[in-house]
């Protein structure tokens, strides 16, 4: 009797379980931001499904989920430029899937498009700008560079289904020797700005003395032109008198007299 029961309760609970398995392997739940892709027997339908709880045939139909939200992709590569410098680069890749393309990217590419397209994609097209640039105008235009990478990747990956938003460089890096070239090349720069600033000082200078010489001398002139305009017969008449001591001056004859020149004939003068 026991016997009996027990098998029931194991059937009854086989059957639970069982129809449990079967419910939820009927239901695939699409999260949001994601499509569902339907694979029958190991044929890819056409029919993507968006996110919500769709149902399946259990056993026989798998959905395979593809992320649709904007992914970072982190590359690490090495490129030459334009004048055979080794530059290494890193990168960080924003890029996301159609939702369209999903079920085609799956189909043609498979869950692994990150690995087997985006990734050589961006060291393919990287190659080709750096070697557009020296090393040292990779530097200076890293705002080009990355301009270059969206519109170079986008143009390799839209017919795809996949496209790139944005591409941020995280860093450059150089060989030690190409470094110290460069630094030694920023001190020499650095020396020949200092030479040029202060010989212009020196120019600058000389020049200011030689215009304030010139300003002097100018205004000497004029003050003397002034001054003899104003020496007229009359003020240096005016001007003996007022030195005058009150004294006639004489005058030597020659033979031993002397001569009192008359006041009068100072005054006629």
């Amino acid at each position: 009797m026991q016997t009996k029961v027990v098998k029931k309760l194991v059937i009854a609970a086989a059957i639970v379980i069982a129809g449990a398995i079967l419910v939820f392997g009927s239901m695939a739940i699409v999260s949001p931001g994601h499509t569902g892709v339907v694979v029958t027997l190991g044929k890819v339908s056409p029919n993507v499904l968006q996110e919500g709880i769709h149902f399946k045939v259990p056993f026989v139909q798998q959905v395979v989920k593809i992320d649709n939200r904007i992914r970072k992709l982190d590359v690490e590569t090495e490129a030459f430029s334009k004048d055979l410098q080794t530059v290494s680069t890193r990168l960080a890749v924003n890029y996301r899937v159609d939702t369209a393309k999903s079920y085609s990217i799956y189909k043609n590419i498979g869950a692994d498009y990150e690995n087997v397209l985006v990734t050589p994609a961006v060291n393919e097209v990287l190659k080709a700008i750096t070697a557009k640039y020296t090393a040292e105008e990779s530097v200076t235009n890293r705002a080009l560079i990355s301009d270059g990478l969206v519109t170079g990747l986008n143009e390799k990956l839209n017919e795809i289904g996949l496209y790139v938003t944005d591409v941020n460089i995280i860093d450059f890096d150089f060989t030690e020797a190409f470094i110290t070239a460069i630094e030694e090349k920023q001190v020499a720069q650095q020396q020949l700005l200092k030479a040029e600033t202060e010989k212009q000082t020196k120019i600058t200078n000389a020049q200011a003395a030689a215009q304030v010489k010139i300003t002097e001398a100018e205004a000497e002139a004029k003050a003397n032109q002034l001054l003899n305009q104003e020496l007229t017969d009359k003020i240096i008449k005016k001007q003996f008198i007022e030195k005058w001591d009150g004294k006639l001056p004489v005058v030597d004859s020659g033979n031993g007299s002397i001569i009192n020149i008359p006041e009068e004939i100072l005054k006629d003068k």
